[in-house]
């Protein structure tokens, strides 16, 4: 074998790096609040108790239904049914809202913005040469909240449940990610908020998990790696490798 040869077994290709996105690239942005100032524009106060009990149960409709949004009219189709979920939550004279009225309140709730750290950490990796991929239980919006926060332009790939047609932790969506990527499940680390979704379902498809526990209370199984925040991630992908712990 030539030096050459020996040269490139050895070598080790930068690991795919395959990504969660809510809680780990992006949160909602003061959505109670946002409810509450939209809702009083268009009609007359409510409390931020109310507003979050309204909130809360499209939130939970539209987690239900994510996965019908496999396209733009689909997508169009669920927030009509979200926002007669809200209608009906909302109190007296919120209530009486128009059709346009409520939808507009609830899509103007609804605002995405990036972590502080995470636009930084995505360009230390990607000039690592490490491919990124976004894999995330949501609909086909994701693509419209990763552009209007500018992580799109970071990012190699986005695979959504709804578009793939399979959710995590599904081995089948992490195994579709990798072929984006370009990588084997022993060349890539998937990182995530979810113990179940993210780290359980990254280790049925072969993976490395990382848990992305922010606020730091996520139960998780002896020797799964944690950061704190996504600042951390690049040194971890560096300096540990992709195996276990």
């Amino acid at each position: 074998m030539s030096a050459a040869d020996r040269h490139r077994r050895g070598a080790r290709r930068p690991p795919a790096v395959l990504l969660d996105a809510l809680g780990t690239l992006v949160r909602l942005d003061r959505p109670f609040e946002r409810l509450a100032d939209e809702v009083a524009r268009r009609a007359a106060p409510v409390g931020l108790a109310a507003a979050a009990a309204a909130l809360g149960e499209v939130i939970r409709d539209a987690l239900a239904e994510q996965d019908r949004a496999v396209d733009r009219p689909a997508l169009e189709a669920v927030r009509d049914d979200g926002a007669r979920v809200l209608r009906a939550a909302l109190p007296p004279p919120a209530a009486a809202l128009g059709d346009e009225e409520v939808r507009a309140a609830m899509l103007g709730a609804l605002r995405f913005e990036a972590f502080p750290e995470v636009a930084a950490a995505l360009g230390d990796l990607r000039g690592g040469g490490h491919p990124l991929v976004v894999v995330s239980n949501w609909d086909v919006s994701l693509h419209d909240v990763l552009g209007a926060t500018g992580l799109a332009a970071l990012v190699d790939a986005t695979l959504t449940s709804a578009e793939e047609g399979v959710a995590k932790p599904a081995p089948d969506l992490f195994h579709r990610a990798l072929a984006r990527a370009g990588r084997a499940p022993d060349e890539a680390v998937h990182a995530g908020d979810s113990p179940q979704a993210d780290v359980a379902g990254a280790a049925g498809a072969g993976i490395a998990g990382v848990l992305v526990d922010r606020d730091g209370g996520l139960e998780a199984p002896p020797g799964v790696r944690r950061v704190s925040s996504l600042a951390e991630l690049p040194v971890l992908v560096r300096g540990q490798g992709t195996g276990a712990p």
